[in-house]
């Protein structure tokens, strides 16, 4: 394709060359440039794009696309400025790739929790239909008995390069939807401008990534933007910003909830320790399902999935019969099977908002006392840990404080900043730094009818510790003691 029309749905300036020259290939990474590729010199965390550029050329780039100064003393390479490289990154891989978005049943989830869980659930209800669907979240990228060979490199939401060849494979591989969490960080880097989103989700808002984003202000901000980008949103009737999201997106919109009036509304709610029942009530129309996840987490979320089905033109009674295909999801509400019948769950909670949740509902399954074990990531948002030990500390009957993943501060200085929480409430804890040691701690202090929650990594198999990333994993460690 030429690079002329890859830059079609943008405003930019030729510093140097020729717009008619065939691209082959697009790359952000300097070092996987070949022959004939444009290299979009983006700003990173840690790298900027632009300090590439000649290393780039060097490789065989035949355009260097770049939002900031650069000397023009390369040869061979055309030069093209654009206002913002980031946007034309997701501008260029959205037409290299044929806008694949387009040919999907594209549904974006966001918020702070419930993203992995609700993606997963719309994935099962729609192959329970006999739609093939893919997912793309923090779990990675999956496609039912197919192989996607894109390597995983953020978190969550790809780069709008990895995320248009995700789409395109899905679509190669016979796909019909395809179902992303949309994170705020996505939103701000422009990774998914120029999707094009059949449905937004919106699940909840609370404090969290406030390092990345300075204020709740501009979290909450990022967030609207999905509503900017789809035609129909499906949203928590419940949450606070549930009435701003109206206001400022630009779609139309269908609310769930559980405690105001929405669209859709689960009510007669009934809980036990391995699911939950609830009457869901739609226009005239109402029927009693049961979902076999426990919590009240499990009741927003299987709304908001049976909303985004809705959405796309499914029947009520359908999208209900469907609601039985919802399978648990890695490391969220994740019961570890034993054979000494030990009450342990490992959940990927970690923010204030979601192990209070979590910790209400164990209080619900559970007669005996609640031990958690948790930590919280390093190189992240300080504000949080304190409120994430009074959180724990209120709701649990013992804690013990551990690492996560520390990143490149100091194990101690987290657990520290913890601890202030759990002393501002007087609460019952020990600290333990070594996460394995403290997993340990906490099935020697549980008792036949007691829980032990151990939070904060969920599906996670590693920890960061530095630079370097070690495999762990809170299930392995569970399992070795336990045997």
């Amino acid at each position: 394709m030429k690079l002329k029309e890859l830059l079609h749905n943008l405003d930019y300036k030729i510093i140097k060359g020729d717009v008619n020259i065939e691209i082959d290939g697009i790359s952000y990474n300097s070092k996987k440039v070949k022959k004939n590729y444009a290299f979009v010199s983006i700003k990173g965390a840690h790298f900027d794009g632009h300090d590439f550029i000649k290393e780039a050329a060097q490789n065989g780039a035949a355009a260097v696309i770049m939002d900031d100064a650069f000397c023009d003393d390369i040869e061979n390479v055309t030069l093209v400025k654009v206002h913002n490289s980031k946007v034309a990154l997701a501008c260029l891989c959205n037409l290299f790739y044929e806008e694949p978005s387009k040919e999907l049943n594209l549904i974006g989830v966001t918020g702070t929790n419930g993203k992995t869980t609700v993606i997963h659930y719309i994935r099962d209800m729609l192959e329970a239909h006999g739609e093939s669907t893919g997912t793309i979240g923090t779990l990675g990228y999956e496609l039912k008995d197919k192989e996607i060979n894109v390597e995983k490199i953020n978190p969550t939401t790809p780069e709008a390069l990895e995320l248009n060849q995700i789409l395109r494979d899905f679509i190669d591989k016979d796909a019909q939807n395809a179902v992303m969490e949309v994170t705020s960080s996505a939103l701000m880097k422009h990774r998914v401008d120029f999707c094009s989103f059949k449905v937004g989700v919106f699940t909840n808002l609370s404090q969290d990534h406030l390092d990345e984003h300075g204020t709740m202000e501009n979290y909450k901000n990022e967030k609207i933007k999905l509503f900017k980008k789809c035609p129909v949103g499906v949203i928590n009737l419940d949450d606070n910003i549930a009435a701003e999201i109206m206001a400022k997106g630009t779609c139309r919109f269908f609310t769930y909830g559980v405690l105001t009036k929405a669209d859709l509304t689960a009510k007669s709610i009934s809980y036990s320790p391995n699911s939950v029942s609830f009457e869901v009530k739609y226009k005239a129309l109402s029927s009693k399902i049961t979902v076999n996840v426990p919590g009240e987490f499990t009741v927003y979320n299987t709304l908001a999935a049976i909303g985004s089905l809705l959405c796309l033109g499914f029947e009520f009674e359908e999208v209900l019969k469907l609601t039985s295909h919802i399978k648990p999801v890695l490391g969220r509400l994740e019961t570890v099977k034993n054979p000494l019948n030990k009450n342990i769950i490992i959940d990927y909670a970690h923010t204030p908002d979601s192990l209070e949740k979590l910790l209400i509902m164990a209080r619900e399954m559970t007669n005996g006392k609640i031990i958690t074990v948790f930590g919280c990531g390093g190189d992240r948002d300080k504000s949080k840990r304190g409120l994430m030990g009074m959180a724990v500390g209120i709701l649990s009957d013992y804690c013990i404080i551990t690492s996560d993943n520390p990143r490149h501060e100091k194990p101690e200085d987290i657990i520290r900043d913890i601890e202030r929480g759990m002393q501002s409430i007087n609460s019952s804890y020990e600290k333990v730094t070594d996460r394995r040691e403290a997993i340990k701690r906490g099935i020697e202090n549980l008792k036949e009818e007691d829980i032990l929650i151990i939070a904060g990594k969920g599906h996670e198999d590693y920890q960061i510790i530095g630079n370097t990333k070690i495999h762990f994993d809170d299930r392995e460690v569970v399992t070795e003691f336990l045997n």
